[in-house]
């Protein structure tokens, strides 16, 4: 199985590779979303180790379980070869209502097919208030006319 783009990236399809990984994100669909990684792709996600599409799936699964009406901006900070940098920000709020929006960055590899092997994530949570939110597209994929990170300044 491929998953184009395929390494060495270069701007347009690194930034082609990130957008497609927002849109599958913002899906919320835990096993489309798994079938980006290889079979044995490793994880780190906060304090989580992750390891394997199985567990990658369930992962996401109890992520947006808990994570409701999740909306991710991603953009491309540095890419070179088979490696792609990225920044991001998402929000979301807990089952009591309170939102917050999530900012982190993201290390990622592929394979020689297009998927990623490895994923490495630092993540911060800020409490904000529903007039703080900038996320209010329906849920699914990012329109193309909303603003990213840059343009809203974050």
């Amino acid at each position: 199985m491929t998953r184009p783009p395929l390494p060495p990236f270069d701007e347009a399809t690194a930034t082609q590779k990130v957008r497609m990984a927002e849109d599958g994100w913002n899906s919320r669909d835990a096993a489309k979303v798994a079938l980006a990684y290889t079979p044995d792709s490793v994880w780190r996600n906060r304090a989580e180790f992750v390891k394997g599409r199985d567990a990658i799936e369930a992962f996401l699964s109890r992520k947006w379980d808990r994570e409701l009406d999740y909306r991710l901006i991603k953009e491309l900070w540095s890419w070179q070869g088979n490696r792609i940098a990225v920044r991001f920000a998402y929000e979301w709020h807990d089952d009591s209502g309170h939102w917050f929006r999530s900012y982190g960055n993201e290390n990622w590899e592929f394979d020689e097919n297009g998927l990623m092997r490895h994923r490495i994530a630092s993540i911060n949570d800020l409490p904000i208030s529903d007039t703080e939110r900038l996320y209010k597209w329906p849920l699914g994929r990012r329109p193309d006319e909303h603003p990213g990170l840059s343009e809203l300044g974050l």
